[in-house]
């Protein structure tokens, strides 16, 4: 799609929620400030760092940067909502601390938008880069695949609860731009904590407007150590449980909405999974009743399902063996 440079181009809004990430903000700011689109504000969200973050911030000189320091931590969600709520543009796009955008990210996404007035949101695919920003070629296809983005092809889907909801092939959090005046962000509750970005598909999912997909790779997604599918020990568990409970959250809500009638069945699948996966993580916290309580929970709701008795088994084996076989 050609693009061409226009006063009058609608203002979008870029979100960077960050904490203590100073390491990679430079590199996410950086290519919200090289955006080959220009009529953007740059909302920098910092939940207290303590690292040289407002530093990192002040070296751009940019005056389209708005640079928000929370008095103190106020939590990852609340410090995202913060952003969004302060956004003036007509579309808004989350940008993470460590992830990078394409040059051209807006340039091509706002356009569609533009002549797409049925459309709540545009997404496109991305690239996935280690800690040094290497892309990650087979981790990039592998993605593309599980998400099932590979069986997309370019244009508007009226109907993307499937795609949004089941299939989660829209990364709402990282590469996608949404048409901010139809959003409530009040709307989206603090417990769906570091699931917002799929509460988020939801609510755009039952808009009544469309979705529009564009296949090329225009961001950069960025896996290393501190992410939640990189952890390990005792904080990987502490994510399970975090994360399980969001989930719970989510697909009791989402199999509540008769719009989503159809989809309940998996929805269940679910929720009845996280029960599971939560309980796993209290009992490698040593919260060995609050585990049993999910896992009997899951038991009395679905047939048989070896991991969810499996765990509760291993509830009442000696803590040294539980720990060994999780």
């Amino acid at each position: 799609m050609l693009f061409n440079q226009d006063n009058n181009l609608p203002l979008a809004s870029v979100i960077i929620p960050t904490y203590n990430r100073c390491n990679y903000l430079q590199e996410a700011i950086d290519s919200a400030v090289k955006q080959t689109y220009q009529n953007i504000e740059i909302i920098i969200c910092d939940n207290c760092s303590t690292d040289e973050t407002q530093d990192v911030v002040a070296a751009f000189g940019d005056s389209r940067i708005k640079y928000w320091q929370q008095p103190q931590n106020i939590g990852m969600f609340d410090n995202q909502m913060h952003a969004f709520k302060v956004a003036k543009g007509k579309y808004v796009a989350s940008l993470h601390d460590d992830d990078i955008w394409e040059k051209d990210f807006l340039a091509k996404l706002v356009p569609i938008l533009e002549l797409q007035p049925n459309a709540v949101l545009a997404f496109c695919n991305q690239y996935i880069i280690d800690s040094n920003s290497n892309i990650d070629h087979a981790a990039t296809e592998r993605y593309t695949q599980a998400y099932k983005r590979n069986l997309l092809i370019e244009g508007i889907y009226p109907f993307f609860q499937e795609i949004g909801l089941v299939n989660k092939s829209i990364p709402t959090a990282a590469s996608c731009l949404i048409r901010n005046g139809l959003i409530d962000w009040n709307n989206i509750p603090p417990e769906v904590g570091g699931m917002w970005d799929l509460y988020l598909t939801y609510l755009c999912c039952i808009s009544g407007y469309g979705a529009y997909y564009y296949p090329e790779k225009l961001t950069r997604y960025r896996e290393h150590q501190h992410t939640d599918t990189m952890l390990s020990g005792n904080r990987k568990y502490q994510a399970k449980i975090r994360k399980a409970k969001s989930e719970i959250f989510c697909y009791k809500k989402f199999m509540e909405d008769p719009l989503l009638e159809k989809f309940k069945p998996y929805f269940r699948q679910k929720w009845l999974s996280s029960h599971t996966t939560l309980a796993v993580g209290l009992l490698r916290s040593k919260q060995i009743k609050a585990a049993r309580s999910y896992l009997w929970s899951a038991i009395s709701q679905q047939k048989f399902n070896l991991r969810t008795l499996a765990a509760l088994t291993l509830s009442y084996a000696p803590q040294n063996l539980a720990n060994l076989l999780l």
